[in-house]
């Protein structure tokens, strides 16, 4: 991030982005982590849609839902250099200061202040016990279908 609070999106995403015809990117801070999300526009239209079809218009509860995941959002175009402009109080919501890493999650980029970063990873052997169990369950369902 440099100090007007703009960071630089890497060259392997904006190649992707380009590729895909995408101009605008719509950033949200993340609903469990401490960090911010960067949906390409037709990403978070795919996700309105389905967020949407979940919800009852006339449920109070589903409406206060959908009013903040929306309400949270800022859209955003990069500069001819790759940059964009994260407003401060994004920067305040994800603790981010100055360093930043960024975390392709398939259809979205994670935006997480490095040392949040460390913070919330598993370690080795939790890690790797995670992906077993999730791995088997997967394979079981597959064999299952056999």
């Amino acid at each position: 991030m440099d100090a007007k609070g703009r960071a630089f999106l890497p060259a392997v995403f904006r190649k992707i982005l380009q590729a895909g015809g995408e101009e605008r990117l719509v950033l949200r801070k993340d609903v469990f982590q401490p960090c911010l999300v960067l949906y390409p526009e037709s990403v978070w239209n795919e996700q309105m849609d389905a967020l949407r079809q979940r919800l009852n218009r006339w449920n109070k509860q589903h409406q206060q839902v959908f009013r903040q995941f929306v309400s949270e959002v800022e859209l955003l175009t990069l500069d001819g250099n790759g940059r964009f402009l994260v407003p401060k109080r994004y920067l305040r919501m994800a603790d981010i200061d100055q360093d930043v890493k960024f975390v392709g999650m398939g259809d979205t980029i994670e935006i997480w202040s490095c040392q949040q970063a460390e913070q919330h990873q598993m370690n080795p052997e939790e890690f790797g016990e995670a992906l077993e169990e999730l791995m088997a369950v997967e394979e079981e369902a597959a064999n299952i279908g056999k």
